[in-house]
């Protein structure tokens, strides 16, 4: 097959994208595709014959420390377009998109919404369950209205102060991931700091309910649940640079659990993926709240990370799916779905 891998983008997680498309893409070649990888947001200036497809492999991106200057990038690119010129007309010669985007219009249903309505198989979620998902709030009503546990909530907008706010909390923009713009806050003073510093990243904002407890995800394959893993930050919270900074987060995955336990965890994992309608894959994260014992659920992610140090990757090991097995089991449900 033909297979466009679609990275980066115009998002403060362009860099882990960029390097999920990297791996992707050497992972497809190896199982005999021919594979084009393309950054969206920059126009694409090669071919669009059989020539801009490689089988080579030899793809490779390594992530900065700091999430990426999306200004500075906006000025290499002048206007408001996310998709460069002609990407689109690559993906229209493609048996399938790969899409390996996170956050911004890579998940928010823009890019499903359009490579649908020009006919192209695209993997992962359809553009409406993945603005459900994407959208923090949309998604926790959806989650209270099928019974699926979730922290308390409100909603700002533009950085204002809200009436009332439980301490501890978590502040966090609303369409967002990987932790970008998050921030825990324990009182007013702090609050409004972590208003200012979410606004940076969008104007809609979720406040959220502390939950301590342990944190676990658990990630969906083709209607079936793959076994948990549990997030063990050595330090802080799971941000954005325990997140893929290599040595500063424990993953333990199958997660220790009861056979009772992790049972139910999968089926509200689910029951949180049929929620919002998710395709043929999807990732749910969790925080077992202390005091209840509940798997309270915190989102769900349309394109989970496919990093050496993503979660996914990880669970489907320990389900005996190797990497290559489930890029291409991927792939293939989204030409099984067309």
């Amino acid at each position: 097959m033909k297979i466009t891998v679609l990275a980066g983008g115009f998002s403060p997680e362009r860099d882990v994208s960029l390097l999920s498309g990297s791996l992707i893409a050497n992972s497809l070649c190896k199982s005999g595709h021919h594979v084009a990888l393309v950054d969206v947001f920059f126009p694409y200036e090669g071919v669009l014959t059989d020539d801009a497809f490689t089988t080579d492999g030899n793809f490779m991106y390594t992530i900065p420390k700091d999430p990426p200057d999306l200004d500075a990038l906006r000025k290499k690119v002048p206007g408001t377009a996310l998709i460069g010129e002609r990407v689109l007309d690559l993906c229209a010669v493609s048996d399938v998109v790969f899409l390996a985007l996170h956050g911004g219009m890579g998940e928010d249903g823009r890019i499903q919404a359009i490579l649908s309505s020009m006919g192209i198989p695209h993997t992962g979620s359809d553009f409406s369950s993945c603005l459900c998902a994407m959208d923090k709030y949309l998604s926790k009503l959806l989650f209270r209205a099928h019974g699926v546990p979730t922290a308390d909530f409100v909603l700002t907008k533009n950085g204002e102060m809200p009436r009332a706010v439980s301490y501890p909390c978590v502040v966090k923009p609303c369409s967002c991931g990987s932790s970008v713009g998050v921030s825990i806050v324990n009182d007013e003073a702090e609050l409004k700091n972590a208003l200012d510093f979410a606004k940076r990243y969008e104007t809609k904002i979720l406040i959220e309910d502390m939950i301590f407890g342990r944190e676990f995800s658990v990630g969906i394959l083709n209607g079936k649940a793959l076994p948990a893993i549990e997030i063990r930050p050595k330090d802080g919270f799971y941000d954005y640079e325990r997140k893929y900074q290599s040595g500063l987060t424990d993953e333990i995955c199958p997660a220790e659990l009861s056979e009772a336990d992790a049972k139910r965890l999968a089926e509200t994992a689910l029951k949180a993926h049929r929620a919002l309608n998710l395709g043929s894959y999807s990732r749910i994260d969790f925080i077992r709240e202390e005091k209840t014992g509940r798997f309270m659920c915190l989102e769900a992610n349309t394109l989970p990370g496919m990093t050496p140090m993503s979660l996914l990757p990880q669970e489907a090991a320990a389900a005996g799916i190797s990497y290559d097995e489930l890029c291409l089991t991927i792939a293939m449900s989204a030409i099984s779905s067309k």
